[in-house]
C-alpha cells in the first residue's frame, strides 16, 4: 500500500482512510457487505461477478417491486462504491486473467465452499506465490475445516446454529429471526476487522495470510454471557416472558405505535416518583392506586395483580398520546422511556438528520437518489463517503481489464466465449 496523498494547488491533500489498497471481491450474499465497508473508505474495491450476475442481484425488496437484474435494493445497498466486472472463475481462461488482478491487489474475498478455490488453482497457497503480500479471507458458514465446513446455509441457519434464534422472541412463541441478514453482517464485519489487521501486517511484513471466517462462530459471539450461565451454572438462558418483568416495566402500546418504559426499577426509584407526578399532573385517571408501599417490594412488582394494575391505568393513558411527545416528556421529567421506532421514524429522526446519517445515491434506473445508511463512525482526517453507486453488470470491464493489459481485441474474444 503506497502512500496515495496527493497535492492540489498547493496544500497536501488527504484521501480517505483506505486510499491505494486494492480489493478483489468475489463474494456473495455472505461477503459483499464485508467489500462494501472497505470500499466506502476509500479503497478500490472490484466486484467480480459471473456474466450472469451475483446471487445478491436477485435477492428481494426490488426497486418498485419490480424483479430486474439492477433492481435489487440489497445489491445496490451492498455493493456501493465497488467497479464492477463479470468473469467466469468456473473455466481456466477465467482463472488466468484472475491470476493477473492477484498480482495488482491486496486482498480477495471470496465466499466459496471449502476446497473450490483449491480445485481451480487459486487458494491461498497459489495466489501467495503470484503475490506474496496477498491477503485472502475466506468468509464461510462454517469456516474451512470440522464437520460441518462442507455443509450448506443461509442467513437463518446461521442464526440457528449460533445459538442466537433461540434467544430471539417470546416463550410463547417459536424463535423469532431478527429482522434482515444478521448472521451475514456479523460475518462480514467480523472479516472485514481481520482483514484489515491482515492487510497491516502484510504491509509491514511483505507477507500475506490466509483469514478464515466462520459465520456460526460470529454469531455465537452475540449471545454474551450465556454459554458461561450454561457452562458455571448448568442454566440454559431462555426468551423473556412475553408478560411484563414486573409493574412499570417493559413495551407498551401508544396512540401512533410503541414505547419502551423503565420507570419501575427494584426498591425506592426516583424515576418511579416522577413517573406518579406525571401521571398526576396530566389527570391519569386511579393513579392514587399507585401509591402505596407494596409498590417498592420487588415481590409485588412481579406480581400479576401488580402487572394488571399498572397496565389497566398506564395503558388507556398512553394510547392518548404519541410516542414523540411520550419521548420527549419523559426525557425532561428524567424517565427512562424510549420510542420504539419504524423506519420512517429513523428518517424523521433529528439526531440522525443533524449527523447527516442518512446519505443519497443514485441508481441507474430512477432520476431521484436512493437514500440509505451511512457509516456510524466519522473520521475528522480521512473522512468516508460513498464513492459512487453500485456497478451495472460489467459496468467496468473495459477500465479495469485495460489496466491489466487485456485490450479490446482480447476482450471481445474472451465475451464471445463467455468469460467475460
Amino acid at each position: 500500500m503506497a502512500d496515495s496523498s496527493f497535492v492540489v494547488n498547493g496544500p497536501t491533500v488527504r484521501p480517505a482512510a483506505l486510499a491505494g489498497i486494492r480489493v478483489l471481491d468475489i463474494s456473495g450474499p455472505i461477503g459483499n457487505y464485508c467489500g462494501k465497508l472497505f470500499a466506502d473508505m476509500g479503497a478500490d474495491v472490484i466486484l467480480i461477478e459471473p456474466p450472469t450476475g451475483t446471487q445478491l442481484r436477485f435477492e428481494p425488496p426490488f426497486l418498485d417491486d419490480t424483479v430486474g437484474l439492477e433492481r435489487s435494493l440489497s445489491y445496490a445497498y451492498h455493493n456501493t462504491s465497488k467497479r464492477g466486472i463479470t468473469l467466469d472463475l468456473g473455466v481456466g481462461a477465467g482463472q488466468d486473467i484472475f491470476r493477473r488482478l492477484v498480482t495488482t491487489a491486496d486482498i480477495v474475498l471470496e465466499t466459496e465452499k471449502p476446497e473450490v478455490m483449491q480445485h481451480r488453482e487459486l487458494d491461498y497457497e497459489a495466489l501467495a506465490r503470484l503475490n506474496p503480500r496477498i491477503v485472502l479471507t475466506s468468509i464461510t458458514p462454517f469456516g474451512q475445516t470440522g464437520p460441518y465446513a462442507e455443509f450448506e446455509a443461509e442467513d437463518l441457519i446461521g442464526l440457528a446454529l449460533g445459538g442466537l434464534l433461540y434467544m430471539g422472541g417470546y416463550l410463547d412463541s417459536a424463535p423469532t429471526r431478527v429482522h434482515g441478514n444478521q448472521a451475514y453482517l456479523g460475518a462480514s464485519m467480523f472479516g472485514a476487522v481481520a482483514t484489515m489487521l491482515a492487510a497491516l501486517e502484510a504491509e509491514c511484513s511483505g507477507v500475506g495470510q490466509h483469514i478464515d471466517v466462520s459465520m456460526q462462530e460470529c454469531v455465537s459471539i452475540a449471545l454474551e454471557n450465556a454459554a458461561q450461565t450454561y457452562d458455571l451454572e448448568g442454566t440454559v438462558r431462555k426468551r423473556p416472558n412475553p408478560e411484563q418483568r414486573y409493574a412499570g416495566y417493559g413495551v407498551f402500546e401508544c396512540k401512533d405505535g410503541y414505547i419502551y418504559l423503565g420507570a419501575r426499577g427494584i426498591g425506592r426509584s426516583k424515576a418511579w416518583d416522577r413517573s406518579l407526578s406525571w401521571y398526576a399532573d396530566e389527570g391519569m385517571v386511579g393513579v392514587e392506586r399507585l401509591y402505596g408501599p407494596e409498590w417498592s417490594q420487588i415481590t409485588y412488582l412481579k406480581s400479576e395483580e401488580a402487572r394488571h394494575v399498572f397496565g389497566e391505568l398506564f395503558m388507556p393513558w398512553a394510547k392518548a398520546r404519541t410516542k414523540a411527545y411520550l419521548y420527549h416528556e419523559g426525557q425532561r421529567r428524567k424517565i427512562p422511556l424510549a420510542p420504539v421506532n419504524c423506519p420512517a421514524d429513523l428518517l424523521a429522526n433529528p439526531q440522525l438528520k443533524f449527523r447527516e446519517h442518512f446519505v443519497s445515491v443514485k441508481h441507474v434506473l430512477r432520476d431521484q437518489p436512493l437514500l440509505m445508511p451511512g457509516a456510524p463512525y466519522k473520521l475528522s482526517e480521512t473522512p468516508w463517503h460513498i464513492q459512487r453507486p453500485a456497478p451495472k453488470l460489467g459496468e467496468h470491464n473495459i477500465e479495469v481489464y485495460r489496466e491489466i493489459g487485456v485490450g479490446l481485441a482480447e476482450l471481445s474474444a474472451l465475451i464471445s466465449d463467455g468469460v467475460v
